[in-house]
This record gives C-alpha cells, structure tokens and sequence, in this order.
C-alpha cells in the first residue's frame, strides 16, 4: 500500500492519500483543508478517487471534502454515530473558526463493518471518546491503522469538545486500540506515525 502523508490546514491535520500498488483507483482519509492541493496530487498520480474516508466529524478533519468532491468526485464515508455532529456547526467547531459548515456524509458505516473501497478492505472499529461517533480505519493485511484522534504518539485526543468523553476515549485506547497486533502501525489525525508496541510502552494513557 503507497499511503501519502499531506499535512493540511491551521491545525496541521494529517489527511492520508491510499493506493494499493498496482491498482488505478485510491481513497483519500480525512481532507481537512486544502482540498485543491489534495485534487492536484491525486489528478498527478491518474488514480481515480473512489471514496473519502472520515474518522470523525470535527472542521479540521472535513472542510476540504466539498471541494475535494467537486474536483475528483468520490463517496463520503463516516460513522453512523458521527451525523448529528457533522452537521452542525457549533459541534464541528466550523462556527467558531468563523464559518458554519454542515456536513452529511452518503455512507454511514457501521462497528465492525468491512469497507472494500480502491481495491483495499478496511475494518471499521468504532472508537468513541475524541467524539462519539470517531472511528478508526484497520488495514489487516497491511497492519495498518488510521486513527484521527483517539491516539497520537505518546498522548491521546481532547475531550472537552462537544460528545467527547474522557472514560470512552480511555476505553477505546485500552480495549480497541491497544488490543491490536504489537506490529500495527498508527497512522494519527495530527502528528507522526507510531505503532501499538511503542503506544503499549510508551503512552500514559495505556
């Protein structure tokens, strides 16, 4: 799998670019911003977008989906749980960056589903705490898992933005992440990339 990090926006989100090897078709994970220099990648490459991918609902995450659709197209994907939030503006935290963005995603995807999108299969594990609907995507094969923000390198995400809870975000860290092969490497919303080993050694929140 060729996965291609650009970091986007004022909060240095990290959207992901996913291609398997050999196969003309991608997926892009979580456009936060700048969905012109994400539509100029992806158009340079010749893949064809097959799906946009949403670990949860924060404008951070979603604000360049719009124009990343109306340039490459693709479905919008999240967690069913995630709807409400992402479609309104105090919730998404659009609002209070000065603009009001209401989001509604075409599939909503369930815990525990398998999603085959750009010739790739991800598990979808329902990870609730940053908010109540985040999710995290798992690529078995690979040992690959995108994350958002439920777990960064050595530290976990907020809980003090609307649906977040501090006991659900330890839960899903402890009994949804941590769970998974030593070997997986995470692939965090914010930040560098890291594993569940050195999350299980390393983190305070494991």
């Amino acid at each position: 799998m060729e996965i291609t990090i650009l970091t986007v926006g004022p909060v240095q989100t990290n959207c992901y670019i996913i291609n398997k090897e050999g196969s003309s078709s991608c997926a892009v994970i979580d456009p936060g911003e700048e969905a012109d220099k994400i539509a100029s990648y992806v158009s340079k490459k010749g893949w064809k977008n097959e799906g946009i991918l949403l670990t949860h609902g924060h404008f951070d995450h979603i604000t360049g989906v719009s124009g990343l659709i109306s340039q490459i197209g693709g479905k919008v994907y999240a967690y069913e749980g995630e709807k409400d939030l992402m479609a309104d503006p105090r919730q998404n935290g659009s609002a209070m960056m000065g603009y009001e963005l209401a989001l509604e995603p075409e599939c909503l995807l369930r815990d525990g589903e398998v999603l085959h999108i750009a010739d790739m299969d991800f598990k979808v594990i329902h990870t609730p705490g940053h908010t109540r609907g985040s999710c995290c995507f798992y690529q078995e094969q690979e040992k690959i898992l995108f994350s958002g923000d439920t777990i960064f390198m050595e530290s976990v995400g907020r809980t003090d933005f609307p649906t977040g809870n501090a006991r659900e975000l330890i839960d899903s860290v402890r009994n949804k992440v941590l769970t998974l092969p030593s070997d997986v490497k995470i692939y965090p919303g914010h930040g560098p990339e890291t594993s569940v080993s050195y999350e299980m050694a390393n983190n305070p929140y494991a």
